[in-house]
């Protein structure tokens, strides 16, 4: 099990695009790890093979070292553990914790709790490195099946000192409203990738 603090430049928590196809994005993750306000970054690539996620993840492995960023794979510890990633992010449909633990001892493992007080009290039970709530606003990236509030978000910090990332449609807009309420990362996505009026660092740099 890791331990890990978040400091408050620090507070972003990146998850790759969908698609990864050209050596851009590589050249754009690099820009953005110079802004310093990355933590973690998340592979998350439903539909590319194996294989080729392997082969993505070697060269962001080498990329989060040089930045010093934490580097998870989304789903799949056995893949994590190829790649020798930071750790594992998995959801409540795939491998349990004990099981990703037993794949990945000694690394991070976090886990997606939804909108769920029952699956964020499991979450601490199982002693998951950090907690993944929301969605808190409607998202281009995925659909949401599940909707948070801030209450919910109060409510796990005063129940745990585990991190809380809040996840779903996190934008300029909005961004301010989970951290003014102590969520320790915030997981983004589409705003950084598909954003129509500003480049990817250009993105995160307007997150203050």
């Amino acid at each position: 099990m890791r331990k890990f603090k978040n400091s408050k430049k620090k507070f972003i928590y990146l998850i790759s695009p969908n698609k990864i196809n050209n050596n851009n994005f590589f050249l754009h993750l690099e820009e953005i790890f110079k802004t310093k306000k990355i933590s973690f970054f998340q592979l998350r690539l439903k539909k590319t093979t194996k294989k080729d996620i392997l082969d993505i993840g070697k060269k962001i492995k080498k990329i989060c070292i040089k930045y010093k960023v934490k580097f998870l794979i989304n789903d799949d510890p056995f893949l994590a553990k190829k790649i020798n990633a930071d750790g594992c992010h998995i959801g409540q449909k795939d491998i349990c914790i004990q099981k990703a633990r037993k794949i990945l001892p000694r690394k991070t493992i976090g886990i997606t709790c939804h909108n769920s007080k029952k699956l964020i009290k499991k979450a601490i039970k199982d002693k998951a490195d950090y907690i993944a709530i929301g969605a808190f606003f409607p998202s281009k990236t995925k659909k949401i099946k599940f909707r948070a509030n801030l209450n919910l978000l109060k409510y796990a910090k005063k129940f745990t000192k585990i991190p809380i990332i809040s996840i779903g449609g996190i934008n300029l807009n909005n961004y301010k409203k989970l951290l003014l309420n102590k969520s320790n990362f915030l997981a983004i996505s589409g705003y950084v990738w598909k954003n129509k009026k500003y480049k990817p660092r250009e993105a995160v740099e307007k997150l203050i």
